[in-house]
């Protein structure tokens, strides 16, 4: 189950309540520095982007591929770690807007994970280090430490046990000069 927090409304669906749960300005700020920082070719002014602008927390050594979609109401709700790579693409959120709510849950991805292309992560999930998300996936629930998971509905396709096995059992190639 994923962690976020529930808020009922009454009357319109919960987007129109937008501006109730967060400030206009903030999000024409946080649009223009997210639409700034996808075509940003350099990632150590994105992420800079990322932490000074957004408030959020970026590990050193983190990659944010081409056309990342962060959340454009609650990025400061978002912590990637150190030298990880979200994959082109990517859309993060920490919000929903529902019919009868809305809901809000921190986004946590550890060290050194890999996220496919094309990937979509929903609030109040965790991410665990050394863990792989492959291309496409909707990563709908917690991710363990370690694991390779994939596909929509997202599934565990390794362990980390497995993985590592894995890693054991490859063969190590040397590139000729």
């Amino acid at each position: 189950m994923r962690k976020t927090t529930r808020y009922p409304v009454s009357g319109p669906n919960s987007l129109w309540h937008v501006y109730k749960t967060v400030p206009f300005l903030k999000v024409i700020k946080n649009f223009m520095v997210i639409q700034t920082a996808r075509y940003m070719p350099f990632l150590k002014v994105k992420n800079w982007m990322y932490r000074k602008l957004l408030k959020m927390k970026v590990g050193e050594h983190t990659s944010f591929a081409l056309m990342v979609m962060l959340d454009i109401m609650f990025p400061e709700k978002i912590k990637v770690g150190k030298n990880s790579v979200i994959g082109y693409n990517t859309t993060i959120l920490a919000h929903e807007y529902l019919i009868e709510e809305y809901r809000l849950g921190k986004v946590e991805i550890g060290d050194e994970v890999m996220i496919g292309a094309n990937s979509t992560i929903l609030p109040g999930v965790k991410i665990g280090d050394h863990a792989i998300v492959s291309a496409g996936t909707l990563v709908h629930k917690d991710v363990p430490a370690g694991s390779f998971v994939g596909g929509n509905p997202m599934q565990v396709i390794y362990t980390a046990e497995q993985m590592e096995e894995r890693r054991k059992n490859e063969p190590s190639y040397v590139l000729d000069e």
